[in-house]
C-alpha cells in the first residue's frame, strides 16, 4: 500500500522522452469507484505566476508505466514543455 503523502514525494518521468514533469500536486479520486483516476501535476510557470494561471497536466491512472521508490514513470506522448514565445503545453 502506498500513501498519497509518499507519491506526493516522488519526481515523475516522462519516458516519452525523459523530461521530468515535476512532483504530484493533486489526485483525482472517483468516490463511486474508490480508485485513484489520476495525477495532477504544476505545468509550466508563467512569468513568476503573474500573468495567467499555470496550466496543470493531467496524467490519467492507465498512463503511468511504474511507480519506483524514488520516481514515477509516465508516458505523456505530446507533452513539451513551452519555450518563450510559445504557447501553454500541450
Amino acid at each position: 500500500m502506498v500513501k498519497i503523502s509518499d507519491l506526493k514525494a516522488r519526481d515523475v518521468v516522462n519516458v516519452v522522452d525523459g523530461q521530468r514533469l515535476g512532483p504530484i500536486k493533486d489526485v483525482d479520486i472517483d468516490l463511486a469507484e474508490g480508485k485513484v483516476t489520476a495525477l495532477i501535476l504544476p505545468g509550466a510557470n508563467r512569468f513568476l505566476g503573474v500573468f495567467g494561471r499555470e496550466q496543470e497536466i493531467v496524467v490519467p491512472w492507465n498512463k503511468i508505466v511504474k511507480i519506483g521508490m524514488d520516481v514515477i514513470l509516465v508516458e505523456v506522448p505530446g507533452y513539451h514543455t513551452p519555450r518563450r514565445g510559445d504557447g501553454p503545453a500541450v
